[in-house]
This record gives C-alpha cells, structure tokens and sequence, in this order.
C-alpha cells in the first residue's frame, strides 16, 4: 500500500496488474515495476494528479501453465467421476457451472491452479456495459445476451427480497463514452443512433449536458458523450462468492465439487478410443462422462494449441492475454463521479483477427481510460495499454461422449 497526495490529502491506493511475469521455465521471478501516471484527461482537468510507484514485488502466474498434450490414461490413487469437468475458476468457469447444476441434474467439478479471483477475474472493474459494443458485430449477439443475463440476476434476487448491492455489488450507474474532438463527436452521434436502432436506450450528451450530468469533469466545447442510462457494474469478488455458495449447496447432493490449488497437468484420453476421456491434475485424476469445458480465460488459446501440437488437429482460437492498470484510490473524497465513465477515441490500426477487406480503420474503438466508483465508494481508474480487437469465447468444450 502506498499513499499520494492531491490537494494536501493523503489517499490510499492499490495497483492491480491483470498481466504478470513467470520466467521461463515457470519459476516464480520477482519483477521490478516502475510507473508514473500523470493523469491530464476529461476526468482529472480540474483536480489533476500525479504520482509515481517504483517497487518490487513477486510476479503471479500468467495462467494455467503445465498442460501438455493428449496422453494415454494413467493410474492415479486418488480417481473422481463427474458429468462435466470445467478446467478454470474464474466467473466464466464458475456461472458455467452453476448454470448446470441450476438447469439441469448434471453433476460438476470446477478445477483451478489456485482459487477464484487469482487471475484476471479478481482485477477485473466488473463493467456491464454495451455503450463501446458495435451492434452487428460478431460479439454483438454475446454481449447483449451476456448483458440481459447479468440483469436477470441482478432483478432475481430482488425479487427474493435480497439486495443486488450488498450481495453482488450490482449497481446500475449508467456509463459514459466521452469524446473531446470534433471527429470523436461525429462518431459518438453514430454510435447512438446505432444503438438505438438496435433496442437500446441510448443519448447523445451536448457539452452543457455532459457538465450537467458530470460537474466534476472538465468539458469544453468540443466535448460529448454517449450516455447509456441502463449500463451496469458489479464487483467481481462479492458476485464469485455469491456463486459459489449457491454451488456449494450441490456438494451435498454429490453434484458439485471444487478442486482448488490442483493445476491441470494434462487431458487424458482412452486407448481404446482415443477420446478425451479424463483431466489429470497434480492431484487427482477427474474422469468426465459428459464433457470437459476449458475456461482458462485469455490463456484457453494457448492451452489448447499445446495440447493439440502434436496430433492433425488444427484448431484456432484467436484469444491473448491483454495489458491492462487498475488503480483504486481508497477513501478518496476530492472527486466525485455520478456514472461510470470512459475515454473513447478512434484509431487506424490493422487487426488480423477481423476480416481485413471490411474493415473500417476509422471506426475502430480504442478505450485509453475509464472510472467509476466501487461498491464501498474507492475510485477505481482502469488503463488499457494495448486496446486488441482479438476476441473470442474464452470457453473451449471437449465433447468426450
């Protein structure tokens, strides 16, 4: 924990990295950091901040790491049988999981290096939000259901009696897309009318109206927004630990296990058949009579590319980790913000994920920042370095039936 100061108050803050370094052969290194922010945007022009952070700390794990290919089955003392093996922890991995014990009389286990909230789960900022989608695109259809999904959670335990707030973090706060260029303003106009022509309540903020709705901002005349009222956010640890207590009410009824600080070693597969069959961990070997679900997150398209190096199976999946800054200022009063919000501006740049004949260079979205406040009130500011349009369902199924 380190402490800064803005207008003669000492803040806490907390860095979050969602990318971390291991060496080469696995070991745990300790990485050296050195950042400076100096934050000089739409956010901060009337309470500018700056500080620096040079230190040193443990790298953690990028991923899942040690899978290796398909192998032959081997014994193993200690051997489980389930319907449905889920390789990953994460939110993906674990709404997969209460999903099946929910909807069906599927029995699962959930498999994990480490415990949830490690990886990229924990520093994520839990946006809901569909203000920077593109309707028509290939994750449009995702997204949108991801979305309705989300809320129908949300509004469920409502119902109950229960609060969103308290048990998820859920807060439907609106979001912001904020342009500060002529050209971006065009862009944002689109965007809503996009939006809108797509089913969703969307509205182009004026410079005035943008200062109306966010005082503490600095907007000139160039300014503008895109203002998504029904936008949302959650706080990913309080909705993991939600999940999973509603899972764990499967333990007893032997539908639902949880395979924590257990990393995967390899898939294993029958020599009669040759098919996936098992997921041996460091552990235990968990034998699948259904299916294996791989959830591994941004890391699931390497995992599978390693196992599947050495047989004739080509199978692409476009999915790579992405750099990213969390800085959450604890207890910090000077600037208060009444909705999610984003920088937005748009950039030319050539992505070999998306079909190079259609794409429109000046209609890319890049995302440099974002803030909101969390569930206890912190100012949490998010960074993106590196802004990919890679994207893929970071779920991989292995049909084993």
């Amino acid at each position: 924990m380190t402490s800064i100061s803005s207008n003669n108050q000492s803040t806490n803050f907390t860095l979050q990295e969602s990318v971390n370094v291991w060496g080469s052969r696995g070991r745990r290194q300790s990485c050296r950091t050195s950042a400076a922010f100096a934050f000089k945007s739409s956010f901060f022009g009337k309470k500018p901040l700056s500080l620096s952070v040079n230190k040193t700390r443990p790298g953690r794990a990028l991923g899942p790491t040690g899978y290796s290919r398909l192998n032959p089955i081997t014994a193993s003392s200690r051997c489980h049988t389930f319907d449905v093996i889920i390789i990953g922890a994460g939110i993906i991995g674990l709404t997969i999981a209460r999903q099946l014990l929910v909807g069906s009389d599927l029995s699962v286990a959930v498999v994990d290096k480490v415990v949830p909230c490690s990886g990229a789960t924990g520093a994520g900022q839990g946006y809901i939000w569909m203000v920077h989608r593109t309707p028509g695109s290939e994750i449009w259809d995702l997204t949108l259901r991801s979305n309705k999904l989300w809320k129908m959670l949300a509004d469920s335990l409502h119902d109950q009696g229960l609060d969103p707030l308290q048990l998820i973090g859920w807060k439907q706060t609106g979001s912001l897309l904020i342009g500060r260029t002529p050209e971006e303003l065009v862009m944002l106009k689109e965007r809503v009318m996009q939006l809108c022509e797509a089913g969703l309540r969307a509205e182009y903020l004026s410079s005035s109206d943008l200062l109306q709705a966010e005082p503490e901002l600095m907007v000139g005349e160039d300014s503008g927004a895109a203002f998504l009222p029904y936008d949302s956010q959650l706080d990913a640890m309080l909705t993991v630990a939600y999940i999973e207590k509603g899972n764990r009410h499967f333990a007893s009824k032997g539908r639902y296990a949880e395979f924590y600080h257990d990393p995967v070693t390899r898939l294993l597969r029958s020599n009669r058949t040759g098919e996936v069959e098992a997921v041996q961990t460091s552990k235990n070997t968990l034998y699948s009579k259904k299916a294996i679900v791989v959830a591994a997150g941004c890391w699931s398209g390497s995992l599978m590319h390693d196992l599947l190096r050495e047989t004739e199976i080509v199978l692409d999946i476009p999915v790579k980790p992405r750099k990213g800054h969390l800085l959450v200022l604890e207890n910090f009063n000077s600037l208060k913000l009444n909705h999610a919000s984003m920088e937005a501006g748009y950039v030319g740049h050539h992505d070999l994920t998306l079909h190079p004949g259609q794409v429109n260079h000046g209609q890319i979205l890049s995302i440099s920042m974002t803030a909101t406040t969390d569930v206890i009130g912190n100012l949490v500011l998010g960074r993106i370095l590196r802004f990919s349009l890679q994207f893929s369902i970071t779920t991989v199924l292995i049909n084993v039936m």
